[in-house]
């Protein structure tokens, strides 16, 4: 079970927030006691997670302290691609030998934040590794504006 306070509750639903998409489903989901999976995506783009970042992670910080299962992802196959699903344009490509590079410190930059021994923590090169040219340029389709193949 988690914490269903429901002082926590609308602190961690308006504290840092503007708006949140489906809140009467997630304040729902926060009352009812039921663990949560919350999931965040970084790409390893460089050696140091942004200070920006750091918003991101105490909001994590905050489920996870109310008991919620936090699912942190790193986009170590779409930093090598050079995803541009939330921009206006591709990112430089990286090596698998520079993100591997970048990734070396990433868990103790994040560790400084969250409870990494309670995180559950995967790559999205897991799953879109395995996905043909095809299947990737058709999920791309979906995400971005730029210009296709």
């Amino acid at each position: 079970m988690t914490n269903t306070n429901p002082e926590r509750i609308k602190e961690i639903t308006t504290r840092g927030i503007e708006d949140i998409i489906e809140k009467d489903s997630l304040l729902k989901k926060l009352k009812s006691g039921k663990r949560l999976r919350v999931k965040h995506g970084v790409d390893p783009t460089g050696p140091k997670i942004h200070i920006g970042r750091a918003i991101q992670l105490w909001k994590l910080k905050a489920f996870q302290d109310l008991g919620h299962q936090v699912v942190l992802i790193i986009g170590d196959f779409t930093a090598q691609i050079g995803d541009a699903s939330d921009k206006d344009a591709a990112r430089k490509q990286l090596t698998a030998k520079e993100v591997q590079e970048n990734l070396k410190d990433y868990v103790n930059q994040i560790g400084k934040i969250l409870n990494m021994k309670e995180v559950e923590l995967r790559y999205n090169s897991e799953w879109l590794g395995k996905l043909t040219a095809k299947e990737l340029l058709n999920l791309e389709m979906h995400f971005t504006d730029s210009p296709r193949l």
